[in-house]
């Protein structure tokens, strides 16, 4: 694979990214930056989902129009990436002219196809999902129907309104879903497909009164209605490759797309996703990545659960980008959810960052100008230092391959373990010339600032310039390739986190603390 597109799900912009967004956001970059680093072509694209009642509504309760708010929150969201050091190529927005074009026409399309047609609908209909919820599918509290995810009360809505035949498509669904490997991890695509065999497909609503709904893209054949804005939302990863804009953009990236989602909207990245891209004749994605929930008091993240944790927090608590960006890669799981608490957090900090990698750079960076003026020259590897480079080094990539991302860093921390316990047995201080321990020393951090360099952009480049060697390709990578070292300084790379309920983030005992 020589190209890969990345994309994470666009977020809603009614308020500023959390925790959750990060978490996601997070792992997508660390996987383009990884896929640089093998030098593949990499376009990864994230961005703000713009349309849709609940901006409406967010927008009338600030007393602004809805295209000054999302406009204003654009550039919010755009800052909390830039704090966390993300690399996307482009951010998308669905208020972009030439998405709404590509939104419009794909509708005109499947109404000319048969597969739109207009009918009166009932039902209980959560705001924040965008969407309604059939019996069955909500919970109750107190006999009164609310939202699953965001545990809020449903409301009763009856109109007219445009529906897509989504039940056409469930041969095709279930087929896709038993017979291939898009969806990972698998247990996924289980879980959909039990439910699709369960339940079948109903017929989705994909259009609103424009009386109730004036915030979004107009129907094109009828200007009473504007278009759903989960149908409006899912074609972004198709027009910001070039879909119906550019024929041989979209035919040279579509192909080795890699959506990742939370588990939460699963089902419309599976399901709706799947039909609607078989609608306009588009083959499904390459691979959807599916992660789980980070959880604070029992809770799935969230601002309706009022357990959010703000990424300034993290950024701040945790020295910058390198370590929020680190913890929450460490705690990353795709099958399970996380129980996440600030204790745990600094406990992987302290331990990985600022112990196992930061004070092992520290150390063999000092030792180096102390004893040889900063200069070691190639050297015979220390068996035991480049079997374990080569073995973990060779693990880690195939972790990455597999998007195991925390599974990899683990691969990375058993590596700085091992070349600290290697400091600790020859005692380079106590030669006169330790320039082959020395060189062996570095012939490991520099695999291990490789190896995090998706994860620690920042830290990584600074150890490479002070250090002087080059972040290469995990799979070019040679034990003695560099003939010599030059440390010109030894920095120190994470201080460490003392516990305690420091006000950080602009909150006081942020959740978990």
């Amino acid at each position: 694979m020589s190209v890969i597109y990345i994309t994470t799900p666009i977020y809603y912009p009614n308020a500023p990214p959390h925790i959750g967004h990060a978490y996601t956001t997070v792992f997508a970059d660390v996987i383009a930056r990884y896929n640089r680093l093998m030098k593949r072509k990499v376009f990864f694209m994230t961005g703000n989902d713009e349309h849709g009642l609940k901006i409406q509504r967010v927008a009338e309760k600030e007393g602004v129009s809805p295209k000054d708010f999302v406009d204003k929150m654009a550039g919010v969201y755009r800052q909390y990436w830039q704090a966390l050091n993300i690399s996307y190529d482009y951010f998308i927005r669905t208020t972009d002219s030439y998405h709404e074009k590509v939104v419009s026409e794909s509708f005109k399309r499947l109404y000319e196809k048969g597969l739109i047609y207009k009918a009166k609908y009932a039902g209980w209909y959560c705001v924040d999902c965008e969407r309604y919820y059939s019996p069955g599918e909500y919970i109750e509290v107190e006999g009164k129907p609310y939202c699953p995810i965001h545990n809020k009360p449903l409301e009763w809505l009856e109109e007219e309104t445009y529906y897509f035949k989504l039940s056409e498509f469930k041969d095709y669904i279930v087929k896709l879903l038993s017979e291939t490997k898009i969806v990972h991890p698998e247990s996924y695509a289980r879980e959909v497909l039990s439910r699709v065999q369960a339940e079948g497909l109903k017929d989705v609503s994909v259009a609103r009164p424009r009386e109730r709904v004036s915030w979004g893209i107009p129907v094109p054949f009828d200007p009473n209605y504007t278009i759903y804005v989960w149908f409006d939302a899912l074609l972004n990863y198709v027009s910001g490759i070039g879909y119906l804009t550019d024929e041989s953009r979209f035919n040279e990236y579509w192909p080795n797309v890699v959506h990742v989602i939370g588990k939460d909207i699963l089902w419309f990245h599976t399901v709706v996703w799947f039909s609607l891209l078989k609608a306009l004749d588009i083959p499904p994605p390459k691979r959807v990545i599916v992660h789980s929930f980070l959880i604070n008091r029992g809770l799935k993240i969230g601002k309706s659960a009022g357990n959010v944790i703000p990424i300034e927090f993290l950024v701040e608590r945790y020295n910058g980008s390198d370590g929020a960006r680190y913890v929450l890669m460490k705690l990353f799981n795709l099958d399970k959810d996380v129980e996440v608490t600030v204790e745990l957090m600094d406990s992987i900090y302290n331990s990985e960052l600022a112990d196992t990698y930061g004070n092992l750079v520290r150390r063999v960076g000092v030792l180096a100008l102390k004893k040889v003026r900063g200069k070691v020259y190639r050297r015979d590897v220390d068996k035991k230092i480049e079997e374990s480079i080569t073995s973990l080094l060779n693990k880690y990539v195939e972790d990455m391959e597999a998007m195991e991302v925390s599974k990899a860093l683990s691969e990375a921390q058993e590596l700085g373990k091992i070349l600290n316990t290697y400091v600790n047995e020859v005692k380079p201080w106590e030669r006169p010339d330790p320039s082959k321990e020395l060189y062996s020393l570095l012939e490991g951090i520099r695999a291990l600032s490789i190896m995090l360099s998706p994860v620690t952009p920042r830290a990584s480049s600074i150890i490479s310039e002070n250090f002087g060697f080059p972040l290469t390709s995990p799979a070019e990578f040679r034990v003695g390739q560099i003939e010599r070292y030059n440390i010109v300084d030894a920095p120190v790379l994470f201080k460490k986190v003392q516990a305690g309920r420091e006000k950080a983030g602009g909150q006081e005992n942020p959740p978990g603390s």
